[in-house]
């Protein structure tokens, strides 16, 4: 059996054995594994039913996770992607009136786009249109835009007439989150793994423990998925908003998945003498049809994790890693009486840690720079203050754009940057 695998993943050439390839898919799965209670405990807020979006969750994530390790051989792990769950939960339902299944319309056409551009030249083009200080403040803006969520959903903020936020009430579920953040810090500061998930449980105990939430036990057979498979809504995906939506779906997946892809093969020592990645058609066409997987099963775009990073560190190599990831959260599916006991509070550390993890990438924009900087702190701040990864993109991108020509270098302002801001622009024109 272990020569046969080795055959087929290739792991000793790759440095590596199948000891090492099982343990760091373990590594990977505690990393990320939070996963199965923060996205039902946000989709479920849109109307969708809470178990079928925990079989949808998991079951995208384990097969998602094995097509990128029998396909395109990938030490990486796949999930529904935090920052675009909320992003459908809290800006796209409400857009559409509250109808979820033309949301997961959206997230269905737009992993076809994604496939389409991953097997045609336009992949590099569109990668590389975008700056790279807007690339990072996307990612730092849809972190602050977590952040926010997990605040609210904590008490810690609250909306106020006057301010429009303000600090809420330290109440105890308040308290709780506030602690399992600082725990979790820490923990993770330790390098102890799977702490976001350490601290989810953790609130959950004490909250059953306390008396706030019922303790419904941790074991069962998997809930129907009936309730969400299959009942994405293509006809009325086309209506109006479907643009907009589908392309911010489709960029911040591109982008995600290339940069997490080119971290996580940077550790791995997998880039060629080019610095390029081997197998990037695979990798993006497996992460391509993973959105459109997720979408079919019940839930909001599914994408590449960085937390794919812990297994490398723990020697992974080859997708090896990752279909063993994807065995355990085929595992995970009887554990849908603990997701419902995980309060919404439980998840709100799980946020802003991962919000401070996505801000990081402002440190290595050139801030001597005013034409990169301030439209990239345009774009981070916009998409929390607006409540919209579309409104923000636009508004930073048009910053861009404008800042650019007025500063004598509209050259720079090239390809799909001018394409979004000229769309956005139309968009407010309309509005």
């Amino acid at each position: 059996m272990t020569e046969f695998l080795d055959r087929y993943f290739g792991f000793s050439a790759a440095g590596s054995s199948l000891r090492t390839e099982l343990l760091a898919g373990v590594t990977t799965y505690l990393t990320m594994a939070y996963i199965i209670f923060v996205n039902p405990a946000i989709l479920s807020g849109t109307g969708m039913d809470f178990g079928a979006v925990f079989v949808a969750t998991c079951l995208a994530a384990a097969i998602s996770t094995a097509i990128m390790g029998l396909y395109a051989n990938y030490p990486v792990a796949l999930a529904p992607g935090m920052g675009l769950n909320a992003y459908f939960a809290f800006v796209v339902v409400p857009q559409f009136g509250g109808d979820w299944r033309t949301a997961l319309g959206c997230v269905f056409l737009s992993g076809v786009l994604f496939f389409l551009i991953s097997v045609s030249p336009l992949r590099e083009w569109l990668i590389n249109s975008i700056p790279r200080s807007q690339k990072s403040a996307i990612a730092a803006g849809i972190g602050f835009f977590l952040a926010l969520i997990g605040l609210k959903n904590a008490g810690i903020v609250v909306s106020d007439d006057a301010t429009l936020v303000t600090l809420g009430s330290f109440t105890a579920p308040a308290l709780l989150a506030a602690g399992g953040f600082v725990v979790l810090v820490g923990l993770a500061a330790r390098k102890v793994k799977g702490a976001i998930i350490l601290s989810v449980l953790g609130i959950t105990a004490l909250a059953i423990g306390l008396g706030m939430q019922e303790f419904q036990g941790v074991a069962a057979m998997p809930p129907s998925l009936a309730p969400t498979f299959l009942q994405m809504n293509l006809a009325t995906a086309v209506q109006a908003g479907f643009v907009t939506i589908v392309l911010v779906f489709l960029l911040v997946d591109l982008l995600d998945t290339a940069g997490t892809l080119v971290s996580v093969a940077a550790r791995a020592n997998m880039l060629d003498k080019d610095g390029k990645l081997p197998r990037l058609r695979k990798a993006m066409v497996a992460d391509s049809t993973a959105c459109m997987v997720g979408a079919a099963l019940g839930t909001s775009t599914t994408t590449s994790y960085i937390e794919s990073a812990a297994g490398v560190d723990a020697g992974g190599r080859t997708g090896l890693t990752a279909v063993t990831v994807a065995v355990l959260f085929l595992g995970s599916l009887f554990l849908a009486p603990l997701a419902q006991a995980v309060p919404i509070y439980a998840t709100a550390p799980a946020l802003m840690f991962i919000a401070c993890l996505m801000a990081r990438g402002l440190a290595d924009m050139d801030w001597d720079d005013l034409t990169e900087s301030v439209p990239a702190v345009v774009t981070a701040l916009a998409i929390p203050l607006t409540f919209s990864i579309a409104s923000g993109i636009g508004l930073g991108f048009l910053a861009y754009v404008g800042i650019k020509i007025l500063a004598g270098r509209p050259r720079e302002a090239t390809g799909a940057v001018l394409i979004i801001a000229a769309a956005f622009l139309v968009k407010l024109a309309f509005a």
